[in-house]
């Protein structure tokens, strides 16, 4: 019952982004007693907390993070969203699924790891942040350039995000897809609706080129990923008024891209597309993560034959879904992988985890220790 208790503390801490409310703490504590030295790094209104057993490689590395997003309105949830309420075999509460469970899971399997193996080879790591679910500018980004700059190498890294589908371990993500955001603004001149000849329409000027963008083929993608996609987010215009030409018109759009991609190649051809369709624009770009893939290696051998030996069944590897922070470690040469607990309810209402799940979890994660460092 260690992980299911730990987790319901966890959840009981309103740690919406950047907050942890303690958390990292109470992690840290438990980690302290086994020998970790703990490193707490506060970045602007971040915290971090890098936690290493041993000096030696090779490093295995647990990962997550303790933020949550918003509960959104209390009244909607059957129980409170911070109460951690157990309920017919499920946890409710916000960061159930996403990740308080899988990080109550990694300490727990830490645990019993290391009272049975105390000299295990290599190293293992906690790389905790409260910066995931906000804008990752202060969280693993800047842990990962700081271990950088001592050269402090991680081999292996496992982040607990909730990858499964259905059942516990039925997906291992194994790579991520690249995310590219542009906040494209196109001008025209405002006016009256009634003299559109004293105006120029942006929205008019812009529709054709927003449609060849949607009907673009970017790529085709690869075994590993699917092809390249391109939506558009957000769009806005206009003052209110129904009699009034806009004088701009905001666009923001989202590339998820494969490895047959590269954020450059596309920036270039939205640039050509829209100087083609003699655009007056401005357009700024945000490169989220480039792709990252884990296609093969002993964290992969040694995370698929854990949940075959825990749950008898072989994991499909996956690289679909969204971002994570596995995208700021691979570029490291670390090699990547996600396991966590089923992903239905996350960030709903009502967030819930199979307590069952918790317990299946933890042994899965002990599992992939043993299978490593021993």
């Amino acid at each position: 019952m260690d992980t299911i208790a730990l987790t319901c503390e966890l959840i009981k801490r309103a740690s919406v982004t950047p907050n942890d409310e303690g958390c990292q703490q109470l992690l840290g504590e438990r980690l302290a007693k086994l020998g970790f030295k703990l490193e707490t790094m506060v970045f602007d209104d971040t915290t971090n907390l890098w936690a290493r057993r041993g000096t030696e490689g090779p490093v295995f590395c647990f990962a997550g993070h303790t933020d949550v997003v918003p509960a959104g309105a209390e009244h909607a949830w059957t129980y409170p969203p911070f109460s951690a309420t157990r309920k017919d075999g499920y946890i409710y509460g916000r960061g159930a699924a996403d990740m308080k469970g899988s990080l109550a899971a990694m300490v727990v399997a830490t645990e019993r790891f290391v009272a049975d193996h105390p000299n295990h080879n290599g190293s293992i790591a906690f790389l905790i942040t409260s910066d995931e679910e906000g804008p990752f500018i202060n969280g693993t980004p800047k842990v990962v350039e700081t271990l950088e700059a001592r050269n402090e190498k991680i081999t292996w890294c496992l982040v607990g995000e909730p990858s499964s589908t259905t059942e516990l371990g039925d997906v291992v993500k194994n790579g991520r897809r690249g995310s590219l955001t542009g906040d494209l603004t196109v001008f025209g001149i405002q006016g009256h609706v009634a003299y559109p000849h004293l105006a120029e329409n942006p929205f008019h000027k812009a529709a054709p080129a927003l449609a060849a963008l949607a009907q673009m083929s970017w790529d085709d993608g690869n075994s590993s990923f699917p092809p390249t996609s391109f939506q558009i987010s957000n769009l806005h215009a206009g003052t209110g008024a129904g009699n009034v030409i806009p004088g701009e018109l905001q666009v923001q759009f989202n590339f998820r891209f494969s490895t047959e991609s590269t954020a450059d190649g596309l920036k270039q051809r939205v640039t050509d597309l829209l100087e083609q369709h003699d655009l007056d624009y401005s357009l700024q770009w945000k490169l989220n993560g480039e792709p990252f893939l884990t296609d093969s290696g002993d964290l992969v051998d040694a995370t698929v034959q854990a949940i075959a030996d825990q749950t008898g069944r072989l994991p499909e590897l996956s690289t679909a879904g969204g971002t994570s922070d596995g995208r700021f470690i691979a570029p490291t040469g670390a090699q990547v992988i996600e396991l966590g607990p089923v992903n239905a309810t996350i960030h709903q209402v009502n967030e819930r985890v199979r307590e069952a799940d918790l317990e299946t979890l933890t042994r899965v994660y002990e599992k992939v220790l043993e299978n490593l460092l021993c």
